[in-house]
């Protein structure tokens, strides 16, 4: 038996890092999930390897080959049609939804006066429109199956603490916070919850991007901004992050909506 038998989950960013994680840690706990990712990539600014049509097959294979059932699609969470429709098609095929979690996300590094304006706004219609269009679209489902549930809103440690050479990436994930609390206090009423969780770094493309390497040595002042407190383990594993996840997911958090969970090993208290 596992935690999340006969419960059915929405994840975008799946075809791999934390998305393929989660997505891997729900089937194994039985639930059924519905999945999307843009799996092509998405910006120049990008300075770490982005996601392929191959991830995101791989993605389905483990799921699959885990016990799974999932139904994915490759979809942009700039595009409400086609999220709307993924989340359609899901619940016609599981019979209903239950957990969503808004995961899909980029990040590129700049000195904000010399950030072009279109690396600032595409990072935000990815990292904040996008998750706006992703709540917009499966809300309905789960206010219309009338089971509660739980939104996890994947954050970061940027979303509580700045940082130098990130203001795009600082401004959607502060905003993720605001639209967390105001969504939390919308669906109280329907039983479902809303939390954000607030990562620092995680041993992903995107946790390990060289980009940051690169500004660390042009501008080695910014270093102790980004100093975690727990120095025995300076980067999470997927694992780590998944177990937030699940809990907020779970009976084990049914108090907890409208909250901030920092994975950040400190780093915002520094």
């Amino acid at each position: 038996m596992g935690e999340f038998d006969g419960k059915v989950v929405f994840i975008t960013g799946i075809a791999r890092g934390q998305g393929r994680n989660h997505a891997l840690r729900f089937a194994r706990e039985g639930a059924s999930i519905i999945g999307v990712d843009i799996a092509r990539p998405v910006s120049k600014y990008i300075s770490y390897e982005q996601a392929t049509e191959d991830d995101f097959h791989e993605t389905v294979r483990l799921v699959e080959e885990a016990g799974g059932k999932i139904l994915a699609r490759i979809a942009d969470v700039r595009d409400s049609d086609a999220l709307r429709a993924v989340v359609d098609e899901g619940v016609a095929q599981f019979g209903r939804l239950d957990v969503v979690v808004a995961n899909a996300g980029i990040c590129s590094w700049n000195r904000f006066w010399e950030m072009p304006d279109d690396q600032f706004e595409e990072l935000i219609d990815i990292n904040l429109t996008g998750v706006f269009k992703t709540l917009k679209a499966a809300t309905p489902a789960m206010i219309e199956a009338g089971n509660g549930g739980s939104i996890i809103l994947v954050s970061s440690v940027a979303g509580l603490k700045a940082m130098p050479g990130q203001i795009n990436y600082a401004a959607a994930k502060f905003g993720l916070v605001g639209m967390t609390q105001t969504a939390a206090k919308e669906l109280g009423e329907y039983r479902i919850r809303v939390n954000s969780i607030h990562p620092y770094g995680v041993n992903t493309p995107m946790g390990t991007d060289p980009g940051a390497l690169q500004m660390f040595e042009k501008y080695p002042h910014w270093l102790p901004n980004f100093a975690p407190i727990l120095t025995e383990k300076p980067i999470a594993d997927p694992d780590d992050t998944s177990d937030a996840v699940l809990f907020l997911a779970g009976d084990r958090a049914k108090t907890i909506t409208g909250s901030q969970m920092a994975l950040d090993q400190g780093n915002s208290k520094v």
